[in-house]
């Protein structure tokens, strides 16, 4: 079996999950990590035994790249995709692959004519607890879903935008709290519901007004393809980043998500069905557990040459319309009837 190269671009906190799950994974090895902090790009370097590249462009013209991570801002994950894509890498992008619909269809148009892969990085969707609940859902081990209840609460503080160059600001992030924090949820919450009719929600500044652009909390009604209701509200004004809270409300019973463990409940009953553990030494629990499994599904599909069994554009343009939609229901102040 051919060893498949791999290259980091971006060196912020999250590139660490992709590292360790690259180096869990057989014939796969890191090449070549890419950083505009030369003192910081080159140290990883050393330490991880790879090239340095300050400039992502220069990375793509290494022939002996396969596969490239996107880890950077939210706005230069677009035209990083499309250049990627066009040198001939597969992709793995981090969370939104876009800020908006349009560069999302821009995307789609660019991997329909390139000979690579573009993965996207939902890895909640492989948390144990999650893939436990969604197959409950898919037996109908409860009757069937009358609604969904989500609620996350994390902290995210004046430092943390104002040591940041792009947090906080629209043309750089795209948005805040529902954008960067709360998009898995409401990625599992769709995924749950087997997608959005439509939603009315509104969002705002609650705390960090002075600070930032863009929002700090929101909230949102939704109505499910599955005839399901949705209610979703999240924050990132509390003291401390608290797991998410979420309930499943069905005929005969419910499943409840508390502190990483997901409960079966019917009657007085109360049955652990599965629990999520973090097995990255530099992993924040609020991540997951599923960045191995996720680049793990991606790596295979490179070597099975297939354009299944991992998350990928499609995926991510049904989070993102949701996204916007919330925004864009608040503007309005009525609901939105979203497009599939």
């Amino acid at each position: 079996m051919r060893t498949l190269t791999a290259a980091i671009v971006g060196c912020g906190a999250i590139h660490t999950c992709h590292l360790e799950a690259l180096q869990q994974i057989p014939d796969v090895v890191l090449r070549a990590v890419v950083d505009i902090d030369i003192e910081k790009g080159q140290r990883l370097a050393a330490e991880y035994d790879c090239r340095f590249y300050q400039n992502y462009q220069e990375m793509l013209n290494d022939v002996a790249i396969d596969a490239v991570h996107i880890c950077t801002p939210h706005d230069q994950h677009k035209p990083m995709i499309l250049a990627a894509l066009a040198a001939g890498k597969q992709v793995f992008c981090e969370k939104p692959v876009a800020m908006n619909g349009a560069d999302i269809e821009e995307i789609k148009a660019a991997e329909r004519q390139a000979e690579g892969l573009l993965g996207v990085c939902y890895q909640n969707r492989l948390n144990p607890t999650s893939l436990a609940l969604r197959q409950l859902l898919d037996e109908k081990a409860l009757g069937r879903m009358l609604s969904i209840k989500a609620f996350l609460t994390w902290s995210r503080t004046a430092p943390y935008y104002l040591n940041s160059s792009w947090r906080g600001r629209f043309a750089f992030e795209g948005g805040s709290l529902l954008i960067n924090q709360a998009i898995h949820t409401l990625d599992l919450m769709q995924w749950f519901g087997g997608g959005v009719t439509r939603l009315k929600g509104v969002v705002d500044c609650a705390r960090l007004a002075d600070i930032i652009e863009t929002e700090d909390t929101a909230m949102a009604t939704l109505d499910f393809n599955n005839g399901a209701r949705g209610l979703f509200f999240a924050s990132n004004n509390h003291t401390l980043d608290a797991p998410l809270q979420l309930d499943i409300h069905c005929e005969h019973g419910e499943l409840q998500l508390r502190d990483n463990t997901l409960w079966r409940v019917a009657g007085d009953k109360r049955v652990m069905v599965a629990s999520d553990t973090t097995p990255y030494n530099h992993s924040k629990s609020y991540w997951g557990v599923g960045h191995f499994q996720a680049i793990s599904q991606f790596y295979a599909a490179i070597r099975q040459q297939v354009r299944t069994g991992f998350s990928g554009i499609n995926d991510a343009a049904q989070s993102l319309q949701l996204v916007e939609a919330i925004y864009r229901s608040s503007q309005l102040r009525q609901w939105v009837t979203l497009t599939h």
